[in-house]
């Protein structure tokens, strides 16, 4: 996969339209300060699953000048060329086309443009607390993996009516009747993102502790491990058995969610853990 070009307009610092053009190798970008550098990345970035690594939302990424902006990039992937096209706009949902057809979700983007980005954030991996480690996992996986983002969107939607409920009950107790579907949509979803992420980690592991090993001379052992839900007994075996085990879970803090009024059991409390020599 390589990308041909790129047209950006109302974009970050790009308020008025610029085109990149590139070939298929090593691209260096070179600039002062202030030029726009990072976010030419950035908006190279947004193609792989239209989310940015700075910006909490669409709004922060149009520029000031500007009620809308567009991304358009051509790009050789899969031995075929993809005409890519994200438009943003203050007060509307934005839209993503491939090809000239409108996408439904954002996960239809998977393997398309793949990116790796690293950047001075990326210390927030280890300084941060766990949502940090979440989201890398998340933003890696939704680009290989179209059912994961579809799963992920799933859960996220399931969690914030279930908070709602624990939120509300006790005002409106009826509310109860329906927290049991939302348990069991919440652990057949949970259970695939459990399940993609606790493969992913199990590849990125040996290939972390070999680039760790090379940096220092073979004086570390970095160890990476995928933390979840203290009942699932094999992340990595099949789905059915993850459901079940968060069904479990489920059960058992049913009470401890109801007095604490939010969401105890599930994978958005899961860690990606990292030892140098066996310390955290």
């Amino acid at each position: 996969m390589y990308l041909k070009s790129i047209e950006i307009h109302g974009f970050k610092s790009f308020a008025n339209k610029i085109v990149f053009q590139f070939h298929n190798g090593i691209t260096g970008i070179v600039g002062p300060n202030g030029s726009g550098k990072t976010n030419l990345l950035e908006a190279i970035g947004f193609l792989s699953g239209a989310r940015s690594h700075r910006a909490r939302g669409d709004r922060e990424l149009i520029s000031f000048q500007r009620d809308q902006g567009t991304i358009t990039a051509q790009v050789n992937s899969r031995d075929r060329t993809f005409l890519i096209e994200a438009q943003l706009a203050r007060g509307r949902r934005r839209k993503l086309l491939v090809n000239h057809v409108k996408l439904k979700t954002a996960a239809e983007l998977t393997g398309i443009v793949q990116t790796v980005l690293f950047c001075p954030e990326d210390l927030a991996l280890i300084k941060s607390g766990a949502a940090e480690r979440r989201a890398f996992l998340d933003h890696a996986i939704c680009q290989l993996r179209p059912r994961y983002g579809e799963a992920l969107a799933q859960y996220h939607k399931l969690l914030d009516h279930k908070t709602r409920i624990l939120r509300d009950w006790e005002k409106n107790p009826s509310l109860l009747e329906v927290l049991e579907d939302f348990n069991e949509a919440m652990a057949r979803a949970g259970a695939l993102l459990i399940h993609y992420r606790a493969h992913f980690v199990g590849k990125l592991a040996p290939r972390a502790a070999q680039i760790q090993r090379d940096f220092s001379g073979d004086r570390e052992e970095l160890t990476l491990s995928y933390q979840t839900v203290g009942t699932v007994r094999n992340p990595l075996g099949p789905t059915v058995s993850i459901y079940e085990d968060l069904r479990a879970h489920q059960d058992s803090h049913r009470r401890a969610e109801l007095e604490a009024r939010s969401c105890l059991s599930g994978p958005h409390k899961d860690d990606l853990a990292a030892w140098i020599d066996g310390q955290p």
